[in-house]
């Protein structure tokens, strides 16, 4: 999931264009009063903006986790059993200073010696396993069911629409891209001219006194570019290059009948093969960020004087590439499942997701095989900012909103970290009946590939904090069971009933407790008190 900050701009640039421990036996934040705080009006500080996951909403008015509370209160110095969490998702930089002590190694299996020691099917398999072999790119699974020519499969003629208007939508995104940030290269040029600053401040930049008014317009850029949360002009020109990237990736591959990516010489059809891909999970190019930043946030080193915390101690990362730079394959992520659960995952984080999915059986198969093995499942709700009670989205343990086939999955939308209407991210999708839980989404920061850091937004981040969750409770209380677990997550967030916008739209406003089953943010301190509980009552 890439930034969402430069897609906010692309209206405003069109605009500019055309016109020119011990444990306590009680939670101490009564669920019945919480929607009584005040909002928090002043701007996040640096360090809330790279840490607001962890706040505490009673203490900080902020809707974080209280995962700092959990530790400073209940946690403190008392040992926990490790717990592996699977990260099916695209590469991780297993080489991040801030992963180090937190990847899995597989005991079993000896490195580099060509055999498949441990007679798993999975050949020097030490942190993984890489079940996308050399391929990076992808199509969009409707744009896979045009390019299978079957003109009688009933939604045909939806995906056919689907794909001429999404790249429509693309191409134009795309123009507006390119054109304003020429325009931004120009008013950088000139401010950097006028104030003979290379790294001129905001404070100059209002300093400025002139009746150009080409100069003018380029002061309005920038001014602009500042309230949407970048430092200068150069950050924003960064993020947006990024943007344009993504951007051309959807047009020239996702997008494109065409294109073929698979490059691991299956069928991915065909279930009976099983045992291709490689052992590298590591990204195949820098870009490729999405599952080093997801593994930072469940066990990014804790106070370790690096760039970001992860939610949980204890974990060891397994590292599954099974999510290229387009849609996933069903065939794929059944198998990842059933790899992690065969090797001792506890927790599996699934952030992706789609709309259509050929072979949906094989992975509730799977779901429900990992709960046999008491595996828990922690999946993004998806970011269309739609009700998944009206929609069906891929992986999920239901047909639409029929009976679910397990009970170890649980399905997290986003927050921002803005207290009150604005705090579900615009992006998120949401659900009385398919969507469990909301957890910090919104610009969260984390690990990045080569040893960096960035904060990026989608309930692909939401997701991986509940994981944290999750962990926590399996490492400090580790006879309660997967569906015990996902019970206590929800049963323990906090109850609001504050009135939200959802989709980002003012005019679409729902009481918060109309957006998910629990009806509850997560909460990290509630919950380590519940699990005390409930495994007392075992």
């Amino acid at each position: 999931m890439k930034s969402f900050k430069s897609f906010a701009i692309v209206a405003f640039a069109a605009s500019i264009l055309f016109s020119c421990g011990s444990t306590s036996s009680v939670v101490s934040t009564p669920l019945e009063n919480i929607d009584t705080l005040p909002l928090k009006t002043s701007e996040l500080t640096e360090a809330e903006k790279q840490h607001w996951g962890h706040l505490d909403l009673k203490n900080d008015t902020i809707p974080g986790m209280s995962v700092d509370r959990a530790y400073d209160e209940i946690i403190k110095n008392r040992k926990g059993n490790t717990v592996i969490v699977a990260v099916i998702d695209s590469g991780i930089d297993i080489d991040h200073e801030d992963l180090q002590g937190s990847i899995w190694t597989n005991t079993k299996e000896i490195p580099g010696n060509g055999i498949d020691d441990d007679n798993n099917g999975y050949v020097d398999d030490v942190h993984g396993w890489n079940f996308l072999g050399d391929g990076y790119n992808e199509q969009l699974e409707f744009v896979r069911l045009l390019a299978s020519g079957d003109t009688s499969h009933p939604r045909y003629a939806e995906a056919k629409a689907e794909r001429q208007s999404e790249y429509d939508k693309y191409a134009g995104i795309k123009t507006n891209y390119e054109q304003f940030l020429q325009q931004i290269t120009n008013a950088d040029d000139a401010l950097e001219k006028e104030t003979k600053k290379k790294n001129y401040t905001k404070e100059d930049v209002n300093a400025i006194s002139t009746s150009n008014q080409t100069l003018q317009q380029y002061i309005a850029i920038a001014k602009y570019v500042y309230t949407m949360d970048f430092d200068s002009l150069k950050d924003a020109i960064a993020d947006i290059s990024e943007g344009l990237v993504d951007i051309t990736d959807r047009l020239n591959y996702n997008l494109n009948v065409d294109f073929r990516g698979r490059k691991t010489g299956d069928n991915p059809d065909d279930m009976v093969e099983k045992y291709y891909g490689n052992n590298n999970v590591k990204p195949v190019k820098p870009s490729e960020s999405h599952g080093t930043h997801v593994a930072g946030i469940i066990a990014a080193g804790r106070n370790n004087g690096k760039g970001a915390n992860g939610v949980a101690n204890n974990v060891k990362i397994m590292s599954i590439r099974a999510v290229p730079n387009g849609d996933e394959y069903d065939k794929d992520i059944a198998l990842a499942i059933r790899y992690a659960a065969d090797n001792g995952a506890q927790i599996i984080n699934t952030s992706f997701g789609k709309y259509y999915s050929p072979h949906s059986d094989w992975v509730r198969d799977a779901i429900v095989y990992a709960a046999s093995k008491d595996v828990l499942i922690v999946n993004a709700a998806g970011n269309e900012g739609a009700d998944l009670d009206t929609k069906d989205v891929y992986p999920n343990d239901a047909i639409g909103t029929g009976p679910e086939v397990s009970d170890n999955f649980i399905s997290v939308g986003s927050l921002d970290p803005k207290y009150g209407s604005g705090m579900v991210s615009s992006f998120s999708n949401y659900g009385r009946i398919n969507v469990d839980i909301f957890a910090p989404g919104g610009n969260i920061y984390s690990t990045f590939p080569e040893n960096t850091y960035k904060s990026i937004g989608g309930t692909s981040m939401a997701s991986p904090a509940v994981a944290g969750i999750a962990a926590l409770i399996r490492s400090y209380y580790p006879k309660l069971t997967a569906p015990q677990v996902k019970k206590i997550i929800m049963d323990s967030g906090l109850a609001l009933t504050t009135k939200v916008m959802v989709g980002g739209e003012s005019s679409n406003v729902k009481p918060f407790s109309e957006l998910s089953k629990s009806q509850k943010i997560a909460n990290a301190y509630n919950a380590m008190i519940l699990a005390e509980q409930t495994a007392k009552n075992l």
